[in-house]
């Protein structure tokens, strides 16, 4: 499901940008590709410090949208490409996928965990 050519953005730095949809409209927050842990089954985790108002949302209506990119790779027209990933997400705070981000991020209070619907590249 994950491109390998997303795969190899995420070897290099960048910021993600992800959003939700609020009873006030969109919101963003941002964090970096370097957080962003894939597990065995495809989904993303990823680790969050504050995010309160990304979690009042995701408690609401489960569907967001990510972006990331990076200049280091290869894209359509030449240097940097990125990628839009739409999805469904859940914030987790026990067990093996909380415990994964944790052991890597100390200072996370939980793992936002993404069921990825759609991969598209942007650029």
């Amino acid at each position: 499901m994950i491109p390998e050519k997303m795969l190899q953005v995420l070897k290099h730095e960048g910021v993600v940008a992800i959003a939700t949809q609020g009873d006030g409209g969109p919101h963003l927050v941002n964090t970096w590709n370097s957080y962003l842990q894939i597990t065995q089954d495809g989904k993303l985790l990823i680790p969050a410090g504050y995010m309160n108002t990304t979690e009042a949302n995701l408690a609401k209506n489960s569907k967001c949208l990510i972006t990331v990119g990076s200049r280091e790779v290869e894209g359509y027209h030449g240097p940097g490409t990125g990628f839009l990933i739409e999805g469904a997400a859940v914030f987790v705070k026990s067990g093996l996928q909380f415990d994964a981000i944790k052991g890597k991020f100390p200072w996370a209070r939980a793992a936002l965990e993404v069921t990825i619907n759609s991969v598209t590249q942007t650029l």
